[in-house]
């Protein structure tokens, strides 16, 4: 006897609705399992990863902070991931995008520049993860390399990249030896929203969610990114050049994840340093294919994820929980996704020897 996954003919619309959520909470199930084997409350952790942080005026703020630059790129992804196009180098576009703006924070530090530091910033964060971003795509395009294969190991590049500028030219001379940059000028550093945490950031998230809506749902483009990745053929005889296809969505995806990179170098640590993002490129994977590649369901699923990263601190300090509890917990959940959208798709059927079900 053996399994056999058998598509369906009609799959529910409420059941494509549903299964994030469900996945959601199965993976949080299996995670509190996990804290069970480890010597800890289950209950305890739940009031530790989500209650707390919901009731608690600063994690909210936190929150948000956390999930603007997951929102971002995971933004960016879904034009690809739309498009059948696989870019999984977006932690490396979020690095060099805060390399190339913090670059011009670290050029006027100490002048009098005025306040157009910080949008010429975001201008070349934007420029340096869309050129880095479009590296795969022109490679797939001219010879058909593997996207996923050059994206993902770009991200390697740009990493050690920002590892060498600040522990050489780019090293703070009184930072005590740190591998870390000066701090930005405030003429370099996002606004905040108010006396909290919540910087511009979160403006520019919001806008890109209602952009992407427009972009996918109203415009012939949006129409081309479903075509060719429902129906590549269709595509094709549709006149839909696939080549420009995939430069445009990579720079798109890229630029994204350089906003995303600058924006919290900027608006958060106001520096550049290694440790820029705690995998935030990666993580977005899930982001996205939780909020279904829909802009508002992802606006929606990186507040989820951002809650893990926020509960996932906690935990380390209340209950003594390794912090990579919280990236296996990540995993656990882009699987539950995945295996959920699998059986909205398609039904399991127990096939036994000789054909019969």
């Amino acid at each position: 006897m053996r399994l056999e996954l058998t598509p369906r003919l009609d799959p529910s619309p409420l059941a494509r609705v549903l299964a994030p959520i469900a996945a959601f909470m199965v993976a949080f199930v299996l995670a509190g399992g996990v804290v069970w084997l480890l010597g800890r409350s289950p209950l305890a952790a739940l009031q530790v990863y989500v209650i707390g942080p919901l009731s608690d005026p600063w994690a909210l703020q936190e929150l948000v902070v956390k999930a603007t630059p997951l929102a971002l790129i995971a933004l960016g992804l879904s034009y690809c991931f739309r498009a059948n196009l696989w870019n999984i180098g977006a932690e490396g576009q979020y690095v060099m995008g805060a390399v190339l703006g913090g670059w011009l924070a670290l050029a006027t530090h100490g002048t009098d520049a005025g306040p157009w530091v910080w949008p010429a910033m975001l201008l070349l964060g934007v420029l340096g993860g869309a050129l880095y971003g479009l590296l795969p795509a022109m490679l797939r395009v001219r010879f058909g390399v593997s996207e996923i294969l050059v994206s993902l190991m770009l991200v390697y590049v740009a990493q050690l990249t920002l590892d060498y500028l600040v522990r050489g030219p780019w090293r703070d001379p009184k930072g005590f030896n740190f591998p870390q940059s000066v701090t930005f000028d405030p003429a370099a550093t996002l606004p905040l929203l108010g006396a909290g945490r919540i910087h511009l950031g979160a403006v520019f998230a919001v806008l890109a969610v209602l952009a992407t809506a427009f972009v996918l749902g109203r415009t012939l483009f949006g129409y081309r990114l479903r075509v060719t990745g429902e129906a590549p053929r269709a595509a094709r005889f549709g006149g839909f050049d696939s080549g420009a296809t995939t430069l445009a969505v990579f720079a798109i995806s890229g630029g994204l994840a350089g906003l995303a990179g600058i924006v919290e170098v900027s608006g958060q640590i106001g520096q550049l340093q290694p440790t820029i993002s705690p995998g935030y490129g990666f993580t977005a994977i899930t982001v996205a294919f939780l909020g279904r590649l829909h802009p508002f369901g992802i606006l929606a699923a990186s507040l989820a994820v951002g809650l893990t990263f926020i509960g996932g601190e906690s935990a380390q300090i209340l209950l003594k929980l390794p912090l990579d509890l919280t990236t296996a917990f990540q995993g656990l959940l882009l699987l539950c996704v995945l295996c959920a959208d699998a059986l909205v798709s398609y039904r399991l059927r127990l096939v036994r020897r000789g054909g019969g079900s």
